[in-house]
C-alpha cells in the first residue's frame, strides 16, 4: 500500500503550495541550495523540480536521494556521491558530522561541473560555514492553516474518507503545521476504522472522530499536563513534594507518552499561564529548551566519537597446553588459587561464582555443583548466588537438577519473585503447561504482588483458558481491589466476554470499592465502554451517578470526559446540564475555601433555582444559613441576611409552602442580635407576609414587638403606612406619638404627623403639632423643612396673616437670604382684596426686598446681597417697569480681583464685590479701568483688521 504522503506528493512545481518566491526562482535556474524550516515542502519541491527536468523514467537513474540522518558518515559521501552524477539530494543534511560535511565540500568542488548538490536541512546553523557559503539559500515558509486544510480535504475527498466536524482542525493542531504528519495521521485513522472488527454492525462509510485523531497523534491528555503543573505549584514545605512529582512522572513514562510531546505541551501551558512571572518563565523555558535539544540530538554522535577515540584494551597472552599432564597441572594450580582466595574471604560470593564458572568451563559439573553447595552453606539466602547456580544448570540442559534447585529456592525464599518467574518460564518453555499451572498455584498461595497474578492470567490467555483466567481475576481482585485492576479485568472481558459480563465487572467494582475508595478512572472507563456500544443514555447515567458522589478534587478528569461526551453525543439540554455541573463544582470549591463567601452562596443559589430542583435548593439554603457571621457588627451581617430573605421569598413564591416560609422568618428573627442591631426589612417583610396570609393580628404583633425591642425610623414608617392603608387613624396617631417620643428631633415624624391631621381636617391639632416642633428647633435635624411645611400649610388654608406672621417669626431666628426671597414672593402671590390693586402686592414685595437688602448690608453679607439683587432683578423684569428695574440695576455690584494677606505672610487672590452705594471712589476707578480696557481692545481689533486688509 502506497503511503498517502508519497501518493499525493506534488509532481510539478506548480503543485507546490505557499512557496511562491522559491518556486519562481527555481523555475528560472537550478542552483545548489540550502533550505530550512521543517515540514514545509522542501523535499517535495526539489523532487518536483527533478521530475520536470528528467521525467518519471529518467528520474531514478539521474537523481540520488540520501537521508543524511541515517547515512551521514564520511564513507557514504565517498562511495555514493562521488560515483553519481546530475542531481544529488541530501535530506536532513544538518545531521551529518562535521567531517562528512568537509568531505562533501571537497566533493562538490570536484564534481560541480556535472553534478548539482541540494542540501535540505532544518537548522542552517548546523551546516559548516565553508559548505553554506557555496550554496544558494531558499527559506521555505511554514504552510498556512488554509493551505493545509485545503490539501487535507482534497485527500479525504479522493480517498472517500468520512470525518466528523473538527477533525481537519484537530489534524493540523496535533501535527503543529506539519502537513506530512497530518496526512499520515489521516491515513492511520482510516486504516484503523477499516480494520475495526465491529465495522459490520456499523455503517459501511468511514467516519473519523476527533477522539480517534487525538489518540493516534500520541498527544498527552490535557488533564495529565494540568495535574503535573498543579503538583509543581503545590506547597514545597511537604516532605513528599519531590517524591509525589517523581512518582507521577514515572506513571506518565509507564503510559508510554513521548518525552518530546510532554515537554512541548508543558512549554505551551507554562508560557500561556498568567500566574507565572516573566522571570520564572524565562528560567523554566531555558531549562526546557536544553532538555528538548538533548532529546532531539541524542547521544549517538557523542558515543560514536568516544568509541572511535578510545585506546585498544590490553590483551593477556594466550597460553597453550600440549598434553594431559600440563592440563592437570594447570587445573591444580588454578584450583589452589581459587581455594586460597576463598580461605582469605569466605563471604566473597563473587569469588565462589568465578570458581564454579571456571569448573564449568572445564566441564567438571560435579565439582561446580560442589562449589555452589559449599557457597550456599556459607550464605543460603544470597539471591545472586542462587541465580548463577540455576543458570548454570539450565545453560547446560540439566533440567531435573534445575527443577530440584527451583523447588529448594522457592521453598527457602518464597518472597523473591524472580525465582518464581524463572521457574514458570522454564517449565512453559519446556511445554509443561500443567506443571507451570501447578507452580503458579503454589506461588499464588503466598499472595504475591500484582505482577505475579498478571503473569498467571497471561498464561491462561495464551492457551485460551478464558474461564480459568476469569477465575484468577476474581481471586486477584479479592486481594488487590484497586481501581486499575478492576479496569484491566473489564478490558479482559471486553476482549473475551460479553457486554453484560463487562457491566458485571464494573458493577462489582463500584459495589466493592464504595464511595470512600472510589476512583474516577473506573467511571470514565465504564462510560467509554457504553459509548463504544452506542448506549449513550447508559453512559450519561453513569457519568451523572459518579459526578453526584465524587468530590471535585477527585473528579477533574471525570468532568472533562463527561463534557466531551455531551458535546459529542448530547443534545442542548445535556450540554447545558454539563455546564451547570461544572459551575456547581466551582461554587463548591469556593465555598469550601471560604464558607462565609456569601456572594458565592448567592451565585450557587441562583444556579440551583434556574434548575428548579426544590430539594437541592432547600439543601443549599440550609447549608448557607448555618455560616453565621463571625462578629455582632452589622457590616458583617448585611450580605448574610439576604440569604434568609431569599429563602423566605422562595418558599412563599415558588414552593407555596407558607408554613415553612413562616418558620424561616421566625428563625431569622431569633438569630439576629437585636440588642446590638436589627434589620427592619426582616420585620416588615414578615409582617407583610402575614397580611397576605390574612393574619393581621400577627403582623401587628410582630411590628409592635419590633418597635418595643429595637425601634428604628424605618419600622415606624412602614407600620404607620400599613395602618394608613387600613384606615386605622387612631393607631396612626398612637404610632406617630411613639415615633416622636423615640426621636423628638426628627423633622420627618413631625411633618408626617401634621400631614395626617391635615388630611383628617383637624387644623387645630396641625397647628399644635407644628408649634410643639418649633419649640425644639435648636435640636431638630432639618428645621427649615419644618418651617416650610408649616408655612405651606397656612398658605394652602388661606391664612395669609398667619403665614406672614410665620415669616416674621422665622426671620427673627434666621436672616437667610432664601427666607427673604420666599417672603417677597409670598407677598406678591397673596390674592388681592377688593379694595387693593395689584400694585399694592408689588409694593409689598419691593418693601420686603428693600428690608432684606438693608438687613444683609448691616451684616456685611456681600454674596447674599448679590443673590438677593439677582432675585429682585428677575422680579422686576417679570413684574416691574424700566424705572423700577433701573433702581435695582444701579445697586448691582462690580466684580474685582483683590489680594489679601494670610497669617503665614503670603498673599492670596480672591474676587470681591464693589457696591456703587458704598465705595463710590473705588467704583468710579474700576469703571474707568474697564472703559480703558474696552477702548484698548477696540483699537487692537481695528489695527488687526487693517493689517489683514493690507
Amino acid at each position: 500500500m502506497i503511503p498517502w504522503v508519497e501518493k499525493y506528493r506534488p509532481q510539478t512545481l506548480d503543485q507546490v503550495a505557499f512557496q511562491d518566491h522559491a518556486i519562481s526562482v527555481l523555475k528560472k535556474s537550478l542552483q545548489s541550495m540550502n533550505v530550512y524550516t521543517p515540514r514545509t515542502g522542501k523535499t517535495s519541491t526539489i523532487l518536483a523540480l527533478a521530475n520536470e527536468l528528467f521525467g518519471v523514467e529518467l528520474m531514478k537513474s539521474r537523481v540520488l536521494e540520501l537521508n543524511a540522518s541515517d547515512e551521514r558518515g564520511i564513507s557514504i559521501i565517498r562511495e555514493k556521491v562521488k560515483n553519481f552524477a546530475r542531481i544529488a539530494v541530501s535530506n536532513e543534511a544538518d545531521s551529518m558530522t562535521q567531517d562528512a560535511q568537509s568531505a562533501l565540500r571537497r566533493t562538490m568542488e570536484t564534481y560541480s561541473k556535472i553534478t548539482r548538490f541540494c542540501l535540505i536541512c532544518n537548522y542552517i546553523t548546523r551546516i559548516i560555514g565553508p559548505l553554506a557559503s557555496r550554496c544558494s539559500k531558499f527559506q521555505f515558509k511554514p504552510l498556512s492553516f488554509q493551505h493545509s486544510m485545503e490539501k487535507l480535504k482534497y485527500i479525504a475527498a479522493c480517498e472517500n474518507v468520512k470525518y466528523d466536524k473538527g477533525v481537519i482542525e484537530m489534524l493540523i493542531e496535533r501535527s503543529n503545521g506539519d502537513l506530512r504528519k497530518a496526512i499520515t495521521f489521516l491515513q492511520s485513522a482510516t486504516h484503523f476504522i477499516d480494520s475495526d472488527p465491529n465495522k459490520k454492525s456499523l455503517e459501511n462509510t468511514k467516519s473519523i472522530s476527533v477522539e480517534l485523531i487525538a489518540e493516534i497523534s500520541g498527544a498527552v491528555p490535557d488533564h495529565i499536563i494540568q495535574h503535573l503543573l498543579s503538583l509543581c505549584f503545590s506547597p514545597k514545605n511537604t516532605s513528599s513534594y519531590y517524591d509525589t512529582i517523581d512518582q507521577y512522572i514515572s506513571e506518565i513514562v509507564a503510559e508510554g507518552y513521548n518525552a518530546n510531546q510532554v515537554i512541548s505541551q508543558l512549554h505551551d501551558c507554562i508560557v500561556s499561564n498568567e500566574l507565572i512571572s516573566g522571570a520564572q518563565k524565562n528560567t523554566v523555558v531555558q531549562i526546557m529548551g536544553e532538555t528538548d535539544m538533548r532529546l532531539n540530538n541524542g547521544a549517538e554522535q557523542l558515543l560514536r566519537e568516544a568509541f572511535e577515540r578510545q585506546e585498544p584494551a590490553l590483551q593477556a597472552p594466550k597460553q597453550r597446553l600440549t598434553d594431559l599432564e600440563e592440563l592437570h597441572e594447570f587445573q591444580g594450580r588454578k584450583r589452589k588459587e581459587f581455594e586460597d582466595a576463598i580461605r582469605r574471604n569466605r563471604l566473597a560470593v563473587g569469588q565462589w561464582v568465578r570458581y564454579a564458572k571456571w569448573e564449568l568451563e572445564q566441564k567438571e559439573f560435579a565439582r561446580a555443583r560442589s562449589i555452589f553447595e559449599r557457597a550456599l552453606d556459607v550464605d543460603a539466602t544470597n539471591v545472586p548466588l542462587w541465580l548463577h547456580y540455576l543458570e548454570s544448570e539450565i545453560k547446560h540442559r540439566n533440567i531435573n537438577h534445575a527443577r530440584n534447585l527451583f523447588d529448594r529456592v522457592v521453598t527457602l525464599l518464597p518472597r523473591v519473585d524472580k525465582f518464581w518467574f524463572k521457574y514458570v518460564y522454564m517449565e512453559e518453555t519446556l511445554g509443561n503447561v500443567s506443571g507451570t499451572r501447578q507452580i503458579f498455584e503454589r506461588w499464588m498461595s503466598w499472595e504475591p504482588d500484582e505482577a505475579a497474578w498478571y503473569a498467571y492470567i497471561r498464561l491462561e490467555e495464551r492457551y485460551k483458558e478464558i474461564s480459568r483466567a476469569r477465575a484468577i481475576f476474581e481471586r486477584f481482585l479479592a486481594l488487590y481491589p484497586e481501581p486499575k485492576n478492576w479496569i484491566k479485568w473489564a478490558h479482559f472481558e471486553q476482549e473475551y466476554g460479553t457486554p453484560d459480563q463487562v457491566r458485571g465487572v464494573f458493577t462489582n467494582a463500584i459495589d466493592t470499592l464504595g464511595e470512600e475508595f472510589m476512583d474516577e478512572k473506573i467511571f470514565i472507563a465504564y462510560g467509554k465502554f457504553e459509548t463504544k456500544l452506542k448506549e449513550y443514555e447508559r453512559a450519561r447515567i453513569i457519568y451523572k451517578y459518579a459526578l453526584d458522589r465524587l468530590p471535585r478534587s477527585k473528579s477533574e478528569a471525570l468532568y472533562d470526559a463527561y463534557s466531551s461526551f455531551e458535546k459529542q453525543f448530547g443534545d442542548k439540554e445535556g450540554i447545558e446540564e454539563t455546564i451547570m455541573a461544572k459551575r456547581r463544582v466551582l461554587y463548591e470549591e469556593q465555598i469550601k475555601e471560604n464558607p462565609k463567601n456569601y456572594d458565592a452562596w448567592f451565585d450557587y443559589i441562583n444556579l440551583e433555582e434556574s434548575l428548579n430542583d426544590v430539594e437541592r435548593i432547600r439543601n443549599i439554603y440550609e447549608r448557607a444559613i448555618v455560616h453565621i457571621p463571625p462578629s455582632n457588627e452589622k457590616k458583617h451581617w448585611r450580605r448574610y441576611i439576604y440569604i434568609w430573605i431569599f429563602y423566605a421569598l422562595y418558599e412563599e413564591l415558588e414552593t407555596k409552602d407558607y408554613e415553612r416560609c413562616r418558620q424561616v422568618y421566625k428563625e431569622c428573627l431569633k438569630l439576629i442580635p437585636h440588642k446590638s442591631f436589627t434589620f427592619a426589612k426582616i420585620w416588615v417583610l414578615y409582617a407583610k407576609f402575614e397580611i397576605r396570609r390574612l393574619n393581621l393580628p400577627i403582623a401587628r404583633k410582630y411590628l409592635g414587638m419590633a418597635i418595643g425591642m429595637c425601634p428604628k425610623n424605618k419600622l415606624f414608617k412602614e407600620y404607620i403606612e400599613l395602618e394608613l392603608q387600613l384606615r386605622e387613624f387612631d393607631r396612626c396617631r398612637t404610632l406617630y406619638e411613639k415615633f416622636i417620643e423615640y426621636d423628638p428631633y426628627n423633622c420627618y415624624a413631625w411633618i408626617k404627623y401634621a400631614e395626617l391631621e391635615h388630611m383628617l381636617e383637624d387644623y387645630a391639632r396641625v397647628r399644635a403639632i407644628f408649634e410643639l416642633a418649633i419649640e425644639e428647633q435648636h435640636n431638630l435635624d432639618m428645621p427649615e423643612l419644618l418651617w416650610k411645611a408649616y408655612i405651606d400649610f397656612e398658605f394652602e388654608e388661606g391664612e395669609y396673616d398667619r403665614t406672614r406672621l410665620l415669616y416674621e417669626r422665622l426671620l427673627e431666628r434666621t436672616q437667610h437670604v432664601k427666607v427673604w426671597i420666599s417672603f417677597a414672593h409670598f407677598e406678591f402671590s397673596v390674592p388681592d382684596d377688593s379694595n387693593n390693586s395689584p400694585e399694592d402686592s408689588k409694593e409689598r414685595a419691593r418693601n420686603i426686598f428693600q428690608k432684606a437688602y438693608k438687613s444683609l448690608k448691616e451684616q456685611n453679607l456681600k454674596e447674599e446681597r448679590v443673590i438677593l439683587l439677582e432675585a429682585w432683578k428677575q422680579f422686576e423684569i417679570s413684574n416691574g417697569d424700566e424705572k423700577s428695574l433701573k433702581v435695582v440695576e444701579d445697586q448691582m455690584p462690580q466684580v474685582a480681583k483683590s489680594r489679601r494677606k494670610l497669617d503665614d505672610g503670603s498673599y492670596e487672590e480672591y474676587y470681591d464685590y464693589i457696591f456703587p452705594t458704598e465705595d463710590k471712589k473705588n467704583f468710579k476707578l474700576l469703571a474707568m479701568a474697564q472703559k480703558w480696557a474696552a477702548e484698548n481692545k477696540k483699537k487692537q481689533e481695528t489695527a488687526t483688521k487693517k493689517s489683514a486688509e493690507n
